[in-house]
């Protein structure tokens, strides 16, 4: 487990946590500047979150080529699409994700796929050079691709 406890009140409490820890259920890192080290250690990326925008650590490890296994909360649910490189689940639903988790490891082909699967969402939807280029273009300005200005006439 990676990253900062949450202040919010729903959030589970380092105190919640701390009895895994220290039993070794549960290896905690903490907050990571580079969570790159610690995504390339794991098969499927789990983000249960209750509310996100767009989950940049979801998309890191798309970009990693890990399954995800997500809430079907904004923000989370528009980068996965369930079945296909990962799962969505039930907000609060930890049955749910454990569900999902143990049919990953049962079945680690289909972890792999989905995992092939997300690396291709990644780099078909979330480039930034093409989000890059989407809001210049909807914003009317040039934007430069591969050396090459395209000129767009400022409205």
């Amino acid at each position: 487990m990676v990253g900062p406890f949450d202040t919010n009140p729903s959030a589970i409490k380092e105190h919640d946590l701390k009895p895994y820890i220290e039993d070794n259920i549960i290896e905690y890192a903490g907050e990571q500047r580079d969570v790159k080290p610690y995504i390339s250690k794991c098969s499927t990326y789990i983000l249960p979150s209750y509310h996100e925008g767009t989950p940049r650590s979801v998309l890191q490890a798309m970009a990693m080529g890990r399954s995800i296994i997500t809430t079907d909360a904004p923000g989370c649910r528009e980068t996965v699409i369930d079945g296909e490189n990962g799962f969505l689940v039930p907000v609060k639903d930890i049955d749910a994700i454990v569900d999902k988790m143990e049919h990953l490891i049962n079945n680690p082909h289909i972890n792999k796929q989905m995992g092939e699967k997300s690396r291709i969402i990644a780099e078909e939807k979330y480039d930034v050079r093409k989000i890059n280029q989407v809001i210049f273009e909807t914003m009317g300005l040039a934007y430069c691709l591969n050396n090459q200005v395209e000129r767009k006439k400022i409205i």
